[in-house]
């Protein structure tokens, strides 16, 4: 692959911003409406966007909570931009399961922050956008540890596919 074309993807990712909790609505969102927001906040990833129905099978396999009035919380949302990215790289019932360790202890908006933060650190990192990765301290909790795993294995996927179709392209011009 050219480096020109490194470049290009490289730039593509360089002002990915996801929202952090408190810039996510507050307002309640209707389940089109949800499926929509999270979907542009994580499309620059790659294929990782959320349907409705998609949506309504997290709740009904109780990832989160049902809506209220038919209306997706700040919280609902928050737990969805993250299944949304890590639903490629883990099956429901791990999603779940981390899911019931985060709430077991962190409160959403530490956890979720944090996540995001991460993320987007390792993400830019290996996009060589920049020199150096926030990486767990040595005594980072067990599911501190797996969380890291986790996001490793999102950015990742996000760095094949990116690379994969890249070449794909350049094949095809």
């Amino acid at each position: 692959m050219n480096q020109e074309t490194k470049q290009r993807i490289a730039e593509s990712l360089r002002d990915l911003h996801l929202p952090r909790y408190h810039e996510i609505p507050d307002v309640g969102l209707y389940l089109e409406q949800a499926a929509k927001y999270i979907s542009g906040c994580v499309s620059p990833l790659g294929d990782m966007a959320l349907t409705g129905s998609m949506i309504s099978n997290y709740v009904k396999k109780g990832l989160i909570a049902s809506p209220v009035k038919k209306q997706y919380s700040r919280d609902q949302i928050a737990y969805l931009i993250f299944i949304a990215i890590c639903k490629s790289v883990l099956s429901l019932d791990a999603l779940d399961a981390f899911l019931r360790l985060q709430r077991q202890s962190y409160a959403l908006q530490r956890a979720y922050d944090y996540f995001v933060r991460e993320f987007e650190s390792l993400l830019l990192f290996t996009f060589e956008l920049t020199d150096t990765a926030d990486m767990f301290p040595e005594t980072s909790s067990d599911g501190k540890r797996l969380l890291y795993t986790c996001i490793i294995a999102a950015v990742q996927k996000v760095y094949l596919e990116k690379y994969l179709e890249a070449l794909t392209e350049e094949k095809n011009e």
